[in-house]
């Protein structure tokens, strides 16, 4: 008994999705067309005048046939593999994930696929996981948070970069902005005996930070005062940040009525710490964050913070790394985003010294 046709050459039959992928050229075969006609359709060409129904045709028997293209051979003819390295300290909520959405949005819109690696700030990390990415076809980098020391070769775009690099666009916050809105927001509140966090020595955006609020601090005649700084050396992304630091801190007595946070972590954790002690906030001891992470709006109090658009830094570091692949746009060695003040709960006028 003849097996009724599906299609294409007659005695060829359709095979169930479950098996081995076709190739391209068994799907010619099955469909009796040329394998460049297919090949048309399957990338979406443009500009080749094919009916419709021989469209529609090709693409439901590639599903069929569970046709998977070659992309392997398809990037080494065309030098392309629409793939994107993404190196980034760590993979954790707050900053680096809201500055990945960015980027991944970005890179989805434009066809592009991409590997991340985190590398916990190892310098060695570093080296071995850009080169892993390039060899395995990466037409660029975006490194997050990742103090490179070299050029690499393709396209980069730093985020929070801030050394000079031949090939390297570096994407950052206008800090010494920050610095203003942090301190003139305080000061106006009466804040004189101000306290400060210093970011991590391998956090790209520590020295850049810490220099703008020294600068802004001269300006006003805010004396920085040494027993009322803490530096950070954990690497992580939790309250649990800020919250040792802080009760070092409150354990010298030394009075204080602001606190000016590393990032929003730090300051949850610097509230906490507060509050254990029974110290009030704002009332006791005004705290201020860095970042805007999402869930500085539903602290209890809600943190006042200096808003990065993360996702926007994201969306235009990929967008200047692909502008760098295509040439569609000069290179630029750095691009500045600006901060904004967001005013919460967390801050107020300053009383009597804790």
């Amino acid at each position: 008994m003849n097996k009724p046709s599906t299609g294409g050459r007659s005695g060829h039959q359709a095979r169930p999705a479950t098996h081995k992928p076709a190739s391209l050229k068994q799907l010619a075969e099955h469909l009796g067309l040329n394998p460049a006609t297919i090949s048309v359709v399957l990338n979406n060409v443009p500009g080749r005048s094919i009916p419709q129904a021989t469209r529609d045709r090709i693409k439901a028997a590639a599903k069929q046939l569970n046709y998977q293209p070659n992309l392997l051979a398809r990037s080494l003819r065309s030098r392309r593999t629409l793939t994107i390295g993404i190196l980034v300290p760590e993979l954790g909520d707050g900053y680096h994930t809201q500055v990945m959405s960015g980027i991944g949005d970005q890179l989805i819109k434009a066809g592009y696929f991409y590997f991340t690696a985190h590398h916990r700030h190892k310098k060695s990390l570093i080296e071995e996981y850009t080169r892993m990415l390039i060899g395995r076809g990466a037409q660029g980098i975006i490194a997050l948070d990742t103090q490179l020391e070299h050029p690499l070769g393709v396209p980069v775009v730093a985020v929070a970069g801030h050394r000079h690099i031949e090939g390297v666009t570096n994407v950052l916050l206008d800090h010494h902005h920050a610095a203003e809105l942090v301190l003139n927001h305080l000061y106006s509140l009466g804040h004189r005996e101000i306290a400060f966090m210093r970011g991590q020595p391998f956090s790209s955006d520590s020295e850049e930070r810490w220099k703008g609020l020294m600068e802004v601090a001269q300006r006003l005649g805010l004396e920085i005062k040494p027993e009322l700084v803490v530096g950070l050396d954990r690497d992580m992304t939790s309250p649990e940040l800020g919250y040792p630091v802080v009760q070092q801190l409150l354990a010298t007595n030394q009075p204080f009525t602001a606190l000016v946070a590393f990032n929003d972590f730090s300051a949850m954790g610097a509230i906490r710490a507060l509050q254990d002690v029974k110290l009030r906030v704002p009332e006791d001891v005004s705290v201020i964050g860095f970042d805007n992470i999402k869930v500085a709006a539903f602290t209890m109090p809600r943190l006042t913070t200096i808003n990065q658009p993360l996702e926007e830094i994201g969306r235009i570091a990929t967008q200047s790394l692909l502008d760098r692949i295509h040439n569609t746009m000069p290179p630029r060695d750095e691009i500045t985003v600006e901060p904004q003040l967001v005013i919460r709960d967390s801050t107020g006028p300053a009383r009597d010294k804790p």
